[in-house]
Parts: C-alpha cells; structure tokens; sequence
C-alpha cells in the first residue's frame, strides 16, 4: 500500500499542495510551525476521516477559505484508488473513486495509516481517554464497521445522560430509560468485545517487539480494564445480560450524578513490563519501549488482517527516540512500509534512510525538493 500523490487545497495553511511521491521514505522538513504536521493530519484524515489533533474539521479549514478539499491517488496491490474528503461549515463529505459514501465505515480501509507523534509516547502514562482513543482509531483501520457501533453507543450515551439530568431534577421516573439502556448494551457489547480482540491481537505482536528491543529482558502484558468481570470469559449473551443488570444496580447513583457510571466510555487498558505497572512504576525509557512496541505492533496486525502493510506517519518522533529505539524503528519498516516523516533537521537520520528518501523543505506552507 502507497501513497501515490497528495493533493491539498485550503488545507490548514496551505492554500493549494500537489506532490507525486515515488520513494518509500517521504520527509518534510523545517522549522516548527510551518505546515510539516498538516500535511502528515491531511493523509491520516483521508484514512480515517478525522484529524489526530481536533474534533472540529472546522479547524482544518484555512483561514478564510469557504472549504478545504484533500485528495490521494492510493496504490493498493495491482490497483488504484482516489479517495477524496471535503469539509465545509456545513459538514463532512467523503468520496471513494468519485463517488460520495454516505456511511463512514463505507469509506474506511481503502487507505490504511499508522501515526505516531510525540503525544503517543504517552499512550502509557497519560490519561484514560488517550488509551481509549488509541483503542477506537486503531480498531476502526482493520474493522470499518466498528465505527458504526462506536458512533451508536456515543449517540445512545449522550441520550441516556440528557435524561439523568432531567429526572433528577423533575424526580420523576421515565420509561425511555429502559429503551435507553436496551440500545447502550447492544452497541456497547459489540464495541466491548471489539476492544477486548484487539487486545488480545495487538499483545502478541508487541510482547515479541519488546522482547526483541530489550533483547529479552522485557515481557510485556496489555490488559483491559472494564466494569465487567472476566470479560474474556463471557460470550455475547452473557457479557449482554450481566451489563444490563450492572446498569438496573446503578440506575440511582446515576440519577443523582446526572452521568452514566460504567461502560466503555470509562474503560482503560494497563500495562505491564515483568509484572510491574508501567503506567506507575515504569521508567520513562520502559514507557517509550511500550509506546514504540505498540506502534509498531499496529503496523503488523493490519498487515495480519488485510495483507498490506499501512501507510507510517512519523511526526516529529525520532528526535524524541534514543538511538536504540530509533534503530529498532528503522530497522522493522525499511524496505516494506511507505513512510511520512516531519523533522526539523535530517542530521538526526542515518545515511542509508536519507540516500532511499525524497526530501521536502517546508516553510510557511511552501514545500520544494530539499
């Protein structure tokens, strides 16, 4: 899987961007502040039709301008396909070799990308919402239909707390919650036992990359954290029924603190390096370790399920990398994954990398050949 061009119109700072790429590695560099992220945010939304950085696409729009547009001609085996994402006030349209997908998850899995940025380094010691946010974008690259359930549970959650405010302050009961929570447990189950899969998927790959970095002396373990007891162990119809039940048990706390107190939106994930919480106790080079293990274990469980390698964006990552990590990293994507990297300076960049790679300079939305 490739990136063959990339056009961008009224994309953050660049009023018009068009760039034919026909290396493996890809480097934008120059100074901070000069358009290097955009056009690493602009690839990652033709993937997943979200930026990695806002949850207003209106953010995206240049200043100014009436729209943005971003377009890729993307390589996939022996075809090719055009993807296309239009933002506007009005909203999102999406398009896949000129027609218009009305369904995100229609759209999703024709472009594949795995990024990682300076913030990903602390997938492992920063807050539950990133861990859960990692959870839901990496899902939705190798299963699209996720994003479907993910949206239903959002929506379903949004209701039922709307209504726990109102009949604390009304006191009054209301038969809708009882449709409200039928609705939660169906989308929440199946995002539960999406989750639950990933991990168990993802922790194979990254427990052999750890290992592999720490030359052995490292055993990674990835758990996650729910309201549920032995998830692992439950099928559908039981995780359904006991989660119903938990919601019955806590209907009242949940009236009186006006929000719902379990369910996926709440979860976590914990990690573990020779059975010592990392989040609490590991070293910042054991977090980094994690980081780059789970990153890199993303890139081998897409090729796992769809049989193609993803796309890498690297944004401003490797100076943040001592020279083993860095190595470790160059080492297990040359030759077989096309690769985006934002960078003040190349001196940073082995030669081998630098004398395969086209370069870019960037400056206040300009790029020209380095």
């Amino acid at each position: 899987m490739r990136v063959h061009r990339l056009v961008l119109k009224n994309f953050r700072n660049y009023e018009t961007f068009d760039q034919t790429f026909d290396r493996q590695v890809i480097i934008f560099r120059g100074a901070n502040a000069q358009g290097k992220t955009n056009v690493l945010e602009a690839l990652y939304m033709l993937s997943i039709a979200k930026s990695h950085r806002t949850n207003r696409d209106r953010d995206c729009i240049r200043w100014g301008a009436p729209f943005a547009v971003m377009k890729a001609t993307v390589e996939r085996k022996s075809d090719r396909h055009r993807l296309e994402v239009q933002l506007s006030p009005k909203g999102k349209k999406v398009k896949r070799n000129g027609v218009e997908q009305r369904r995100l998850s229609d759209y999703l899995g024709t472009l594949n990308a795995v990024m990682f940025a300076p913030e990903d380094l602390s997938i492992v010691k920063g807050r539950p919402e990133m861990r859960r946010r990692f959870l839901d974008m990496s899902i939705s690259q190798v299963t699209p239909t996720y994003v479907h359930h993910l949206s239903r549970y959002n929506k379903v959650l949004a209701q039922r707390n709307h209504l726990l405010k109102s009949m604390w302050q009304t006191k009054a009961t209301a038969p809708l919650l009882d449709v409200l929570n039928e609705q939660l447990v169906t989308a929440g189950v199946h995002v539960l036992l999406k989750r639950v899969e990933f991990i168990r998927k993802i922790e194979s790959w990254a427990q052999d990359i750890q290992a592999h970095i720490t030359n052995g002396h490292e055993r990674l373990q990835l758990s996650y954290r729910t309201f549920v007891d032995d998830i692992e162990q439950k099928d559908e119809s039981a995780l359904r029924e006991e989660y119903y039940a938990l919601l019955k048990s806590r209907e009242a706390k949940e009236r009186e603190r006006g929000s719902t107190l379990i369910g996926p939106h709440r979860d976590d994930v914990t990690f573990t390096v020779n059975d010592i919480d990392v989040q609490t106790f590991g070293s910042q080079g054991q977090q980094r370790t994690t980081a780059l293990s789970l990153k890199l274990a993303e890139i081998e469980l897409v090729y796992e399920v769809i049989g193609e390698y993803p796309i890498l964006l690297l944004d401003d990552v490797l100076s943040e990398l001592d020279v083993t990590r860095q190595t470790h990293l160059i080492h297990s994507i040359r030759g077989k994954v096309q690769t985006f990297v934002t960078t003040t300076s190349t001196d940073g960049i082995d030669e081998r990398t630098l004398r395969d790679a086209s370069v870019y300079d960037v400056e206040r939305g300009n790029v020209r050949c380095g």
